[in-house]
């Protein structure tokens, strides 16, 4: 089992002990030599490295060693009784697909461009209600609560919006709780009374932009199969210049056709939009736009290339943020959190305008998934238990991994969807996420030098 992870990115040697957490940032002789510390003496060491002063090595690995009695350095694998996960089996945040329907096709969209394999429906304020009270009331002594508005498109269905956040708010002082609102849109239908709506009740907001006019022309069409971009891009930009220092971001998605998708980012920071992502498309690898292993190289590759273009850009300006590159070395999730990651089908759930209960949004329209019913609550607690145990201590895969409690084993729905199981995570999916923690530790150790 790997105890520490080596490598080097942005002109830096990194070595990060696995279960500690503990990064540092080190040179040649350290770097070559910390593999055999635990093992063999400073002679040994020394008749192997040869290039170096043994003087030099004896003072590196007096370092090295004094690190480790530290509990910096080849930290003791962490067991799983060590950890309690959601030992109360609270809900503490929901997914409330308020609308079955959208007003664009995106062409790698997971939801069936909307309708999720089903009919085209909105959630009534009635089932709503019933959504929120089910939140509340299953969420034991939580007081913060989370609740994203989703669709399909949740626009479409915004009167209902209106009066869930004045409902939640009812109940917030009812119950003591604070619930916090999300809303995830792809623009097209804000105006300015929306606009000024979100901005003034929703705690986030997540807005959906692949980047460029022809790349998001060509994957996010309207109804009538003509472009999106003219028409989202000044909407998009007048909310932001209304919103003030409240959470946002940009959420795009790269496909085939856009590897050089750090040139997408680098387009949302042009356009005045300081707080992105950049998420790869998963889907049937048969599709021409699907990402397969022969790109692996190329993507890579360009989140190296981007993370310089990303140090060059925060030294400029510390208020651009590229979500796959913040990482907390301090902090952070508790140990539990970073074991289990989202924390889907156990405390966070999605509700369908069906009033149907699914781990989460990326599971909806498969009836295999549905944990339940806002009228019987969850009655397939057989399968909570699986989504429960699929953490990094159950994932084969991911017991050998060096970066398990970054990930936390990855998305369930990916793993399914092209593994046909929760447990074994998706592949191309954990070789871009280990890049993308080796850049943004990398990152980190650049920016902390000024």
């Amino acid at each position: 089992m790997e105890r520490i992870h080596k490598f080097e990115c942005n002109g830096k040697k990194v070595i990060l002990d696995v279960f500690g957490g503990a990064v540092h940032v080190v040179d040649d002789l350290v770097y070559d030599i910390v593999d055999d510390i635990p093992t063999m003496t400073c002679e040994e060491i020394a008749n192997k490295y040869s290039k170096y002063s043994k003087k030099n090595i004896i003072k590196a690995a007096s370092e090295i060693r004094q690190l480790i009695q530290d509990g910096d350095l080849f930290v003791d694998p962490i067991e799983e009784s060590q950890i309690h996960y959601n030992p109360q089996k609270i809900i503490k945040a929901m997914c409330l697909n308020v609308s079955h329907d959208c007003d664009l096709r995106c062409t790698y969209c997971f939801a069936s461009q909307g309708d999720f394999k089903g009919e085209r429906k909105v959630m009534s304020l009635e089932t709503g209600k019933k959504a929120l009270d089910f939140l509340v009331k299953n969420s034991g002594n939580r007081k913060n609560l989370e609740v994203d508005f989703f669709g399909g498109e949740p626009l479409l269905n915004f009167e209902v919006v209106k009066s869930l956040v004045f409902y939640g708010m009812e109940l917030n002082e009812q119950y003591g709780k604070n619930i916090r609102f999300t809303l995830t849109t792809n623009g097209m239908g804000l105006n300015e009374e929306r606009i000024d709506f979100i901005n003034q009740y929703m705690k986030n907001v997540v807005l959906s932009l692949d980047g460029r006019k022809k790349i998001n022309d060509m994957m996010r069409p309207t109804r009538n199969q003509r472009g999106s971009y003219d028409i989202i891009i000044p909407k998009f930009k007048q909310l932001i210049k209304q919103r003030g220092d409240k959470e946002y971001y940009i959420r795009g998605t790269f496909t085939a056709n856009n590897l050089d998708f750090g040139q997408d980012i680098k387009h949302f920071y042009d356009l005045g939009f300081k707080n992105v992502s950049m998420e790869p498309v998963v889907t049937d690898p048969k599709e021409s736009y699907a990402l397969l292993p022969e790109h692996l190289s190329r993507v890579l590759k360009e989140y190296e290339d981007f993370a310089q273009e990303y140090i060059s850009i925060k030294k400029q300006d510390k208020d651009f943020l590229f979500f796959h590159y913040l990482i907390d070395l301090n902090g952070g999730p508790c140990l539990a959190k970073r074991s289990v990651g989202c924390g889907a089908g156990v405390e966070y759930i999605c509700v369908t305008p069906q009033e149907e209960i699914y781990p989460c949004h990326q599971f909806v329209g498969e009836k295999d998934f549905i944990i339940g019913s806002l009228d019987k609550g969850i009655t397939k607690t057989g399968l909570v238990e699986e989504f429960r145990m699929a953490n990094v201590f159950h994932k084969k895969d991911c017991k050998e991994c060096w970066a398990k409690f970054y990930c936390s084993g990855g998305c369930h729905a990916n793993a399914y969807y092209n593994n046909g199981s929760i447990l074994k995570p998706y592949q191309l999916g954990c070789e871009m996420e280990k890049k993308r923690i080796e850049c943004a530790i990398s990152i980190l150790a650049s920016l902390e030098e000024e």
